[in-house]
C-alpha cells in the first residue's frame, strides 16, 4: 500500500526551464523525480503545487509523491536526498498526508515576491531586476493597494492562455524598500500566468513616473494586457509560501 508525502523544497531557477517536466529540457521536477527514485529504488513522479516559469525561483515549494516506503523509519532521509539533488535545489522537510491530499489542488493561497535593485550590485545579478533610476516606492505601494479592490486581472494575464476565468482574490499586497532593494509582495488564492511579473512591470512604470495613480487603476479596469506594463525578467521572482486548509506535520516531529 502506497503512502503519500508532501515534500518541502526550494530552488534557484536560473539553470532550469521552470518546474514542469519537459522533453529534452532540464526542469526542477525532473531532478527531484530522479533523486527520489534513486533513493527509494522505485519509480517516483512528484506533483508540484504549481508551475514556475523558466528562471523563476522558489524559497518555499511543495510537491507530493506516493511510495511504498515508510520514510518515517529513515531519520536521515532529507540529508540523503540533499546529497543526490543538484546544489541549486534543496529539500527542507517531509510530511505524511492523507492519500487524497493534493499539493496543487488543495492549496488555498500562494505568495510571491518580486525583487528590484536600484543600485548596481553584482551579487544581485541573477536574483533581482536592476533599475537604474530611483523609484517612487510610496506611490507604487499606494497603487498596489488598489489591487485588493478588484477581482478580474485579465490586464495582467499572459495572452492566449487557456483559463476559464481571470478572477482572482488578492489577499495581501505590499511594496517596501530597504537599502536599495525594493520588494513587491503579493498573496492570492490563485494567480494567472505571468500575473506577478506583469503587475511588477506596471508598478515599476508607476515608480518611474510613466503612469499615475489613476492610470494604474484604469489599467486594471481595462482588462486589456496591452494597457499594462511589460513582463519583467524571471530572475527577480520568488515563490515564497503556499497555504493549505490543513496542518502539515513533519514526520520527524
Amino acid at each position: 500500500m502506497k503512502i503519500r508525502y508532501f515534500l518541502q523544497c526550494s530552488f534557484l531557477g536560473k539553470n532550469y526551464f521552470g518546474w514542469q517536466k519537459q522533453p529534452e529540457k532540464l526542469s526542477v521536477q525532473t531532478c527531484i523525480d530522479n533523486a527520489l527514485s534513486t533513493i527509494l529504488q522505485e519509480n517516483i513522479e512528484v506533483m508540484g503545487a504549481g508551475r514556475t516559469d523558466t528562471g523563476v525561483h522558489a524559497k518555499y515549494f511543495i510537491a507530493h509523491f506516493d511510495t511504498v516506503t515508510d520514510i518515517s523509519q529513515s531519520p536521515n532521509f532529507i540529508y540523503r536526498l540533499n546529497n543526490v539533488l543538484p546544489e541549486d535545489i534543496a529539500a527542507q522537510n517531509i510530511f505524511k498526508v492523507n492519500p487524497e491530499n493534493h499539493a496543487r489542488f488543495d492549496a488555498i493561497s500562494r505568495s510571491y515576491e518580486y525583487k528590484i535593485v536600484t543600485q548596481k550590485n553584482p551579487f544581485h545579478l541573477d536574483s533581482a531586476y536592476y533599475i537604474k533610476n530611483d523609484l517612487d516606492v510610496k506611490l507604487m505601494h499606494k497603487c498596489a493597494q488598489q489591487l485588493l479592490s478588484f477581482s478580474n486581472f485579465k490586464s495582467f494575464s499572459k495572452v492566449k492562455t487557456a483559463v476559464k476565468t481571470f478572477e482572482c482574490r488578492i489577499i495581501d499586497v505590499e511594496v517596501r524598500e530597504e537599502k536599495n532593494l525594493v520588494t513587491i509582495s503579493i498573496s492570492a488564492n490563485r494567480f494567472l500566468r505571468n500575473m506577478v511579473r506583469a503587475i511588477a512591470g506596471t508598478l515599476i512604470d508607476v515608480g518611474l513616473g510613466k503612469k499615475s495613480f489613476e492610470e494604474f487603476k484604469e489599467v486594471i479596469k481595462a482588462k486589456d494586457r496591452r494597457r499594462a506594463g511589460k513582463s519583467v525578467p524571471a530572475r527577480g521572482l520568488y515563490l515564497t509560501n503556499i497555504e493549505y486548509p490543513f496542518t502539515l506535520k513533519s514526520i520527524y516531529e
